[in-house]
């Protein structure tokens, strides 16, 4: 014989198709449909690997798994479940599995998985011991597919590692999300979690984000400042659209993948670093390298575990979870509570989504502000997705006349626009006074167009004083319209 394996699982099918396989590939088998059983014959010392169900009518395997580890720490021990969530996965590997597998698996995986934990001898040196407190069960991660199940397998794997994770995905996935819950459920959780996106932050002061600078660096470095590097010391630095940083910065960035150090910009004093890198991107790396916008040998050091998102049409089957997840949270934020009726959820389900869970969140919220009714109807959704595929949302771009429009709605048109242009991240801090400061100059310029540059109807228009206003083009360096 093979070995032994241990079989557990309420589920008289499941017991029977587990046993039969494994008896036809060569492995004694024993099977149980309570976790008492499964116990006594693990605390007797049979078996050599031990397949289980987590929801068992007299025990959860969850409260069982840790004595069973304590008592025998090299068995393996395979999860299986119908409750396949991202916080299944996770308390698998907190409590000391040697694999997680959703049901419904695939009888050669995991024939391969028993084999494999059986050659090895042993079982990897368990998380359990640096298993953390329980965590709430909302999930930072929503989705029951296939696609999802593998990343929550992946990031299981993941959690009690430092290894550098490359993230792809198209924009709005939660590539963000991905790095949040790799960083939280892992063993830097304690540290800082620091995200940069490079699409948001101007090329030239890239290396100055990342590393710092010291006093006199440059024009306008009046005091020194640290990087995003030393604020996410002994935590995790999520670098979003790796894509688009620039070529000097991508060195600096492999030295210190390569040497664990790095200089402040104007400094010469190497800097010890102890960060974990997760980085993720929206376009094709290869394709960067091959037009020698991207450094070879920084992609395959970032590389090291490559983890895809899909988009959301590759994983329809999760649009109700999700509708469910978005409802729940814009109630905690203080809106009625909402349901969507199935033919609701069958019409989400046919929709396209080009900008994936983000656009449908967004819906959601919507949906959930703006109608009144308890119950949301497939034509109340079809109206709203057909509005967004027409592009009937207001656009201040138009060349379209829009007199309703207000300066609060022109506004929060814009701002949302700029929103989205960051993709999975934030804009960089800073922004309320950065709007502000910005803003007046294409205020200015847009008033002084409309009243063909007379400044007495601008002054009026903007309810500033003439001379304010004469101030303000003149430090602006606004140009007065001639007309």
């Amino acid at each position: 014989m093979n070995g032994t394996i241990l079989v557990a699982d309420d589920d008289a099918a499941i017991r029977t198709v587990l046993s039969q396989a494994l008896s036809r590939a060569g492995y004694d088998v024993r099977i149980t449909s309570n976790a008492s059983t499964l116990w006594r014959w693990v605390a007797e010392g049979e078996g050599d690997c031990v397949i289980s169900d987590v929801v068992m009518p007299d025990e959860n395997l969850f409260d069982l798994l840790p004595r069973m580890k304590k008592m025998r720490p090299d068995l393996p021990i395979i999860v299986m479940s119908a409750q396949n969530t991202f916080m299944t996965a996770i308390r698998a590997s907190e409590n000391g599995a040697y694999e997680y597998l959703p049901k419904p698996f695939d009888l050669v995986e995991l024939t391969a998985i028993i084999e494999r934990a059986l050659q090895e001898g042993r079982r990897k040196p368990s998380s359990s011991d640096n298993a953390v407190a329980a965590k709430d069960e909302s999930m930072p991660l929503v989705g029951r597919s296939p696609a999802m199940q593998e990343i929550y397998r992946v990031l299981a794997r993941m959690m009690q590692s430092d290894l550098t994770v490359l993230i792809n995905g198209e924009s709005g996935t939660g590539k963000e999300l991905v790095a949040r819950a790799l960083h939280e459920y892992g063993k830097r959780k304690k540290g800082p979690f620091v995200a940069i996106n490079m699409a948001a932050i101007p090329r030239d002061l890239i290396e100055s984000e990342l590393f710092g600078h010291e006093k006199g660096a440059f024009t306008g470095a009046h005091s020194r400042a640290t990087g995003r590097f030393e604020q996410a010391e002994n935590g995790t630095l999520f670098l979003d659209e790796i894509g688009d940083m620039p070529m000097d910065a991508q060195t600096r960035l492999l030295r210190v993948l390569q040497q664990g150090e790095y200089t402040t910009v104007g400094g010469r004093t190497p800097i010890r670093t102890n960060v974990r890198i997760v980085t993720a991107t929206n376009k094709e790396l290869r394709s960067l390298i091959n037009q020698g916008l991207f450094r070879e040998d920084l992609y395959y050091r970032l590389n090291v575990v490559p983890l895809r998102i899909p988009p959301l049409r590759e994983r329809i089957q999760d649009i109700p979870d999700l509708v469910g997840h978005f409802l729940k949270k814009v109630q905690e934020e203080g809106l009625e509570e909402k349901r969507l009726l199935p033919e609701a959820i069958e019409t989400l389900s046919r929709y396209s989504w080009p900008g994936n869970v983000r656009e449908l969140e967004n819906l959601v919220r919507r949906l959930a502000a703006l109608y009144p009714q308890d119950e949301i109807t497939a034509d109340v959704v079809s109206v709203e997705l057909q509005s967004t595929e027409e592009g009937s949302t207001p656009d201040i771009g138009s060349t379209e006349s829009n007199t309703d429009l207000t300066i609060a709605q022109a506004v929060e048109l814009n701002m949302q626009k700029y929103f989205n242009s960051f993709g999975d991240s934030l804009p960089p801090p800073g922004l309320y006074h950065r709007l502000l400061s910005e803003l007046e100059y294409p205020l200015l310029m847009a008033t002084l167009t409309a009243t063909r540059g007379n400044q007495i109807k601008a002054a009026d228009v903007l309810g500033l004083n003439r001379n304010t206003l004469r101030k303000k083009i003149r430090d602006l360096g606004v140009s007065v319209f001639k007309g």
